[in-house]
């Protein structure tokens, strides 16, 4: 529920920022500093973090059913959507070297 949900909003400023014909910049300018931005992309990666490992687990386990690798590509999955996602919320709210 909270991932559709989180889809939804992410789609909806997709469409505002192509509309409105924001540059790449402008995008920047508006989400650095903006904590409510980070908190709403955070909980999306959140909801990924714990969508999609369950579901290439499941995916894994049906076409291997006596391996191990499932669990390990699930875990694996879910350390790099939790790392890496929020590193990118992080970039994009706090900012790197100028």
């Amino acid at each position: 529920m909270v991932l559709g949900i989180c889809v939804a909003i992410h789609l909806a400023i997709i469409f505002y920022a192509i509309r409105g014909g924001l540059t790449a910049s402008e995008i920047l300018g508006r989400t650095q500093g903006n904590w409510l931005f980070a908190i709403f992309y955070e909980i999306f990666v959140l909801a990924c973090f714990i969508h999609a490992p369950i579901g290439l687990a499941n995916i894994l386990q049906e076409h291997f059913p006596q391996s191990k690798l499932s669990i390990f590509c699930a875990w694996l999955l879910a350390g790099l959507i939790l790392i890496l996602g929020s590193a990118a919320v992080w970039g994009l709210v706090v900012g790197g070297p100028k």
